[in-house]
């Protein structure tokens, strides 16, 4: 009974002891004017003693070591403090493919030089001063290439720029092997529109347009996928500064410091439900940025594949010697189809014996190909190495926006483990984790985030997000879908951005009927209005808002429901139907 007194008594000491320690530190603030002036403030902010019943604003009234003034600054150093991991950790993000992209830029025009390099040493080595004189015609050809490679069939159209190509290389090549004939314009137009029905140059040509065509695809189209990611990156990586996120910040990371605590950390689902209220539009982003790395990914496998844009270029001279060999070879059979089918030319009246005729043929001149003699074509690395690498950096971006809270108070270390700050405590934290995305914050205990007005920007990129996946699935294929300039983000972030629309509840469907050019303004229309203005006004502004901002004609309205706009893309150019709109079952007011 004795030893039992005792003990109590040794316990009653303890917990009065730590007690009187939280006590003593709250009455002298000692420890909070150390960490306040840490961060950059007056120290002579805060008492030298606990303020008993301070009016503070967000942490819990009472006997404090806070001041209003020091709740409002620290609430600013606290939206700083959550900004700065995010901001870090998507740096960081757009770093990595920034590089990516350059490297895959780098690399792919580098084979284009090379190729072009490797052709004229070749070439000049096989064929002399005969390859000199129509040097230009593949110096042209690259050109064309590298145009095509950089803004596409906007630019270039690759069928035609080939076909004209071998119809070019086939009127040459025609001429040399028949010197003792003169050609006139129209006749040499004649052996072009044959070009195909001849064949001269076997089944080179083909080949080389398939492969072309979609290894300049998937390559042109992958990078401007990696481009398109730091761009998006750096749209979407603010953290909101709403009232709300602010004042959860501070309650967060700074009231431990009113009551004395400055080492006491946020307990992790605390910070998870900040965080989530504070990142809720990013968070609904990552569904279609997990689609869009996915196509990535498998565009670069296609790469590494049936695509390889390395084994098209690598061997492209090789290919077009290859088909000059095959009009060499059947020059006398092509010479005769072509008599037959454009008639006889008349001789040349500067042909004079047939020594000459030996000397100056095609045949006489041109000698087969020397592999040894072909320079080695590299562009400092491998497209496989490249594209196993990038595949590794796509793969560890998906759900980096789903995920952003839990690294950010996890990894960064912004959360404490069992001994935390819960919100108005030293206490296990109680209230369950609300989920990701903007919709489900309306439990989230610890930010009032309003669900009915999602981020602009963010709707925005996502649209940007679903077009970019579009035009990655279709190179996929093989299909080059055209965007206007080449830029899938910018142009559609621009169309949206400019006007303020006004509120509309009458809009529940749209359906589009979009040239390509047209498709990225639409989409973030769509987006918006779907989403965004819930309000009762009607839809007579909005109407004449969008057709200002788009550049359209109104051409045609039914008060049955239906608004049928035509949009013109550039000056002077057709009108396409751009998009349609049905209202909620009763007649447009405008």
């Amino acid at each position: 009974m004795k030893s039992l007194l005792v003990l109590c008594v040794v316990c009653t000491a303890v917990v009065l002891s730590v007690s009187g320690t939280a006590e003593q530190k709250l009455k002298n603030c000692n420890e909070v004017r150390a960490a306040y002036s840490s961060k950059g403030f007056n120290v002579n902010d805060v008492p030298n003693k606990g303020v008993n019943g301070a009016p503070l604003k967000v942490c819990p009234q009472g006997f404090s070591c806070c001041t209003v003034e020091m709740e409002d600054k620290l609430s600013q150093q606290s939206y700083t403090e959550i900004k700065a991991p995010v901001s870090r950790l998507s740096t960081n993000l757009q770093s990595t493919f920034k590089q990516k992209h350059d490297h895959f830029d780098k690399f792919f025009r580098e084979l284009l030089k090379n190729a072009e390099k490797s052709l004229d040493s070749m070439f000049f080595k096989t064929y002399g001063m005969m390859y000199v004189q129509n040097a230009e015609l593949f110096k042209n050809f690259f050109q064309s290439l590298t145009r095509y490679y950089v803004s596409g069939s906007a630019a270039i159209n690759l069928d035609s720029m080939l076909s004209d190509f071998w119809a070019d290389l086939l009127e040459r090549m025609f001429r040399l092997v028949n010197v003792q004939y003169d050609f006139s314009d129209s006749y040499m137009e004649c052996v072009s529109r044959h070009t195909e029905e001849l064949q001269p140059f076997g089944d080179v040509p083909r080949k080389l347009r398939i492969h072309l065509t979609r290894s300049f695809i998937a390559a042109r189209t992958f990078v401007h996928g990696l481009a398109l990611m730091p761009e998006v990156v750096n749209k979407v990586s603010t953290v909101s500064a709403s009232p709300s996120c602010v004042r959860a910040a501070m309650k967060m990371l700074y009231c431990p410091y009113c009551s004395g605590q400055v080492a006491l950390k946020p307990c992790q689902n605390y910070c998870l439900n900040v965080m989530r209220g504070c990142l809720a539009n990013q968070a609904d982003l990552d569904s279609e940025w997990n689609n869009f790395l996915d196509a990535m990914s498998n565009l670069a496998e296609r790469l590494e594949g049936p695509f390889n844009f390395e084994s098209v270029m690598d061997p492209i001279d090789v290919k077009i010697s290859e088909a000059i060999m095959n009009m060499q070879e059947n020059s006398m059979q092509v010479s005769q189809k072509v008599f037959q089918g454009c008639g006889m030319p008349k001789t040349s009246t500067t042909f004079r014996s047939k020594r000459s005729v030996k000397e100056s043929t095609f045949t006489s001149r041109f000698r087969p190909y020397s592999p040894e003699a072909r320079p080695t074509t590299a562009a400092g690395t491998s497209l496989d190495r490249l594209t196993n690498e990038v595949k590794k950096k796509l793969k560890h971006a998906k759900k980096f926006w789903s995920t952003l809270p839990e690294t950010v108070c996890v990894v960064e270390g912004i959360a404490a483990g069992d001994e935390c700050w819960n919100g108005t405590a030293k206490s296990r934290y109680e209230s369950v984790v609300t989920g990701s995305g903007l919709a489900n914050q309306i439990s989230n205990p610890d930010v009032d985030v309003d669900i009915t007005k999602p981020d602009i920007v963010i709707r925005s990129q996502i649209a940007v997000l679903k077009e970019m996946t579009r035009r990655l699935k279709a190179a996929h294929s093989g299909i080059d879908v055209t965007v206007e300039n080449g830029e899938s983000g910018q142009r559609a972030s621009r169309f949206f951005s400019a006007t303020q629309f006004p509120s509309c509840t009458c809009l529940t469907c749209l359906s589009f009927f979009s040239p390509p050019q047209m498709m990225m303004a639409v989409e973030v229309r769509a987006a918006a209005v779907a989403t965004l203005f819930p309000a009762t006004q009607t839809c007579t502004s909005l109407h004449r808002s969008l057709l200002e901002q788009s550049r359209v004609d109104q051409s045609r309205v039914e008060h049955r429901g239906f608004i049928k706009c035509k949009a013109i893309t550039q000056p002077g150019a057709p009108h396409g139907e751009a998009w349609r709109w049905r209202s909620a079952g009763s007649p447009w007011p405008c």
